[in-house]
């Protein structure tokens, strides 16, 4: 009798037509074969094996560069559980609009099953999927991203303890694309777009829209997180994990190389996107990664900004959408100093003008979590990591400080929820636009998001030890416009207060706002830091903040009724302090 999976897989294969069925085992053989076959039809192009071994380059279709929030849907039984902030259809309307696009849309084409687990193997916390897709660069990055192929399949066996996920690059027309998610079913569709974030579903589509819905029907947490380990010179390890919205330096942060390394201050890295946090029995938030690889956005990761990332990306990865040099070596802005390189072949295969982006500002690499240098012993913790700290951000050019402490759970949940950064030219075409995004889930909630305030503050009232929670902003700047922090590997500096202040220690300032460091309790050591900046760094000037604080209430207003009453009371406080 057939299993459910194969009973899934013959149902797909009906509908979508595919020419042939390959089930993926995640070999080193079956690797090879692929990538000789993509490199032969032209989907990847070799990169210098001598100085980028094992690595390849993909171009995108032009219409299909990023991801597509604007055609990702939630369908719920009703509008209302998904919230003011996701897109939805009702899931009869998915069916029948989105269902027609992937009938036979697999024509001429393999349906590659990709069988998959998200966590270590054997967590307790893990989740396993399928996805059944008709390009084998999906199947290339899913074997990096994920722990893919044949432990998996013996994983879900004849259950139907998996998440299903249909894939199919269509024609790939921005008319006929969609991605949208089934949460009551647990189920994914995706269609018209080859895009990673679009097309790898175990990524955002799984790992935070569904996970986000499972989480709170289960009592853990989906967060849109990286998660990093602390040495300190005793050899005693702390964790934190930080949210921050794009173009904040996440993966930066995740990588840092520590500046304080040869005093015994070491940072490593278990995760640079996604969390997902347990209860442990010992009343403490504990972490795993379900992820086991990066998917970055290249642009300005340099040698500067993380040398880490360099060092995992020169092998084995997987280059979309960047440029080439004549000698075949990946190029974007901000990879060197100096002028780019003459005889350029732009992100679409074109000799480069000079008048654009050479690389897609929104080009990535795949590469192995296991190549990163910073990687955590602990990284693949089937328990996870105890977390000490959570830590929200954003890019503000005035009135967040450096660092403040939350008061308590629900006033880090305030501070989560009002969060919000800057964009930049590279984000939107115009800079300084201030943008709400809470916890960084904005996009990637699959559910109400006043629920999903709830849902935290709920999960605060299970917790005997909770992480302590910080706010950070590493861009404010002076009159002249330039950072006033160093940031990059000195944010190190920062991390060591909040670790402090996590286990009791560290001296902090009263403020309205939360908590600020006094300024001698940071380790600035060694930092050209000047006073007058430090005070600048730290001052929390009522006037904005005032200012800031009606913007929380008007942005908290679009929630409707189902925002928590702690909230408002949150809010009333906050107000009140000033």
């Amino acid at each position: 009798m057939a299993s459910p999976l194969e009973r899934w897989v013959e149902e797909v294969a009906r509908w979508t037509r595919p020419e042939r069925v390959h089930w993926c085992d995640g070999s080193e053989e079956e690797h090879e074969r692929l990538t000789g076959q993509m490199l032969a039809e032209g989907i990847l192009h070799r990169l210098d094996p001598e100085r980028y071994p094992g690595c390849t380059l993909h171009r995108s279709d032009p219409s299909d560069v990023a991801r597509t929030e604007h055609l990702t849907y939630v369908c719920t039984a009703t509008r209302e559980q998904a919230g003011p902030t996701n897109n939805w259809m009702s899931p009869a309307q998915a069916r029948t609009r989105v269902g027609p696009l992937l009938d036979g849309s697999m024509r001429g084409r393999t349906l590659y099953v990709i069988p998959y687990i998200l966590g270590p193997a054997s967590s307790p916390y893990r989740r396993l999927g399928v996805e059944l897709t008709d390009s084998p660069y999906v199947v290339a990055n899913m074997r990096i991203m994920t722990r893919m192929g044949r432990e998996a399949l013996e994983q879900i066996g004849d259950t139907d303890r998996f998440v299903p996920g249909l894939h199919s690059l269509g024609d790939l027309s921005p008319d006929r694309r969609f991605i949208v998610h089934f949460p009551e079913e647990c189920r994914i569709w995706s269609v018209g777009s080859g895009y990673g974030g679009n097309a790898l579903l175990s990524k955002k589509c799984f790992g935070l829209r569904l996970a986000s819905w499972m989480a709170r029907q289960e009592g853990w947490l989906a967060e849109h997180m990286l998660i990093l380990e602390l040495e300190q010179p005793s050899g005693e390890r702390s964790y934190a994990a930080a949210a921050f919205p794009s173009a904040c330096g996440k993966t930066n942060f995740a990588m840092m190389v520590s500046p304080l390394e040869s005093l015994g201050y070491r940072v490593r890295t278990i995760g640079d996107d996604i969390a997902w946090m347990h209860v442990g029995d010992d009343g403490r938030l504990w972490a795993i990664n379900p992820e086991n690889g990066f998917f970055g956005v290249v642009p300005l990761t340099s040698e500067k900004t993380n040398p880490n990332a360099m060092r995992t990306i020169s092998r084995n990865s997987i280059f979309t959408n960047v440029a080439m040099t004549p000698d075949r070596l990946p190029w974007w802005e901000g990879k060197e100093e100096g002028p780019p390189p003459a005889g350029l072949m732009d992100w679409r295969g074109q000799p480069w003008d000079g008048k654009g982006p050479a690389a897609h500002p929104n080009s990535r690499f795949t590469a192995p979590i296991a190549q990163c240098p910073s990687l955590s012993a602990r990284s693949a913790d089937p328990d996870g990591v105890p977390l000490s700290a959570l830590i929200f951000g954003g890019r503000r050019a005035r009135v967040p400080p450096l660092v403040y402490q939350a008061r308590d759970w629900a006033h880090g949940v305030y501070v989560g929820a009002t969060m919000a950064s800057e964009t930049t030219a590279a984000q939107s075409g115009r800079t300084g636009i201030v943008r709400r995004d809470p916890m960084a889930m904005l996009p990637f909630c699959g559910y109400h998001m006043a629920d999903y305030f709830t849902h935290w503050l709920t999960m605060g009232s299970r917790l005997k030890r909770p992480p302590a929670i910080f706010h950070v902003n590493w861009f404010r700047t002076g009159p002249d416009g330039r950072y006033l922090w160093p940031g990059f590997g000195q944010n190190l500096r920062v991390l060591l207060w909040i670790l402090q202040r996590a286990e009791g220690q560290g001296e902090a300032v009263e403020t309205p706002i939360g908590l600020v460091p006094r300024p001698g309790s940071l380790h600035l050591d060694g930092l050209n830091l000047s006073a007058a900046a430090l005070e600048a760094l730290l001052k929390v000037d009522r006037d904005e903040w005032h200012r800031e604080a009606a913007e929380h209430k008007a942005f908290l207003d679009g929630f409707g009724p189902r925002l928590p009453e702690a909230l408002w009371a949150q809010h009333q406080e906050l107000v009140r302090r000033l």
